[in-house]
């Protein structure tokens, strides 16, 4: 015996829209564009220009930047971040620098005899160009107040850094430099690794 298919039984099954090749299109740049936005809000790209952070980075060098990192912890000591200018011109230019994080808050920092001195020890910085000229590097001292950070250039003698402009404050650090993908040879994770003591 043939069955005569009901009409009723077939408008209850669901039935699936198969979209067409311009509305998958058009979804899927849609969606291309929100992931890479989301992406450049957690995790911008920098490029480096000038020669403060030599020889750690030269022009051209191009970086990632994390976000998340502070927002979870703090900067640490070796750090190498990003921030947004404390001079008020460049800041409403959106002007953005690279330095690495040498004191933290609260801490006392002091240049003697073209050394370097957090909390009266010694700091070994093993990444710096070359040795600091006396009138880059005068006697002084800063004490760092809640939430600033004194941060300065591995290449000392062609910085403008926090013996210029002061401390930052963390209100201003966007984030911390981890890759860089620029140029080829450089390609690798940036490692902050500072070493303390003699």
């Amino acid at each position: 015996m043939i069955e005569t298919p009901d009409p009723r039984k077939d408008h209850l099954r669901p039935r699936l829209h198969r979209p067409g090749f311009l509305e998958e299109t058009l979804r899927t740049i849609i969606f291309v564009i929100v992931v890479t936005v989301l992406f450049d809000m957690a995790i911008p790209r920098s490029l480096v220009e000038g020669r403060s952070m030599f020889p750690t980075f030269t022009t051209g060098d191009r970086l990632v930047v994390s976000r998340l990192n502070y927002l979870f912890g703090q900067p640490q000591r070796g750090d190498i971040v990003v921030f947004n200018s404390v001079n008020p011109t460049e800041f409403a230019q959106g002007v953005m620098l690279i330095k690495r994080v040498i004191g933290l808050p609260g801490e006392t920092l002091e240049f003697r005899n073209q050394q370097l001195y957090v909390n009266g020890e010694l700091l070994n910085e093993p990444y710096l160009n070359e040795a600091c000229d006396t009138s880059r590097c005068a006697d002084a001292l800063y004490q760092l107040g809640a939430n600033e950070y004194f941060v300065m250039g591995d290449n000392r003698n062609n910085s403008q850094d926090s013996r210029r402009f002061g401390t930052v404050n963390i209100d201003h650090i966007v984030g911390e430099a981890i890759f860089r993908y620029w140029p080829p040879q450089g390609i690798g994770i940036i490692s902050g690794h500072i070493y303390e003591g003699r």
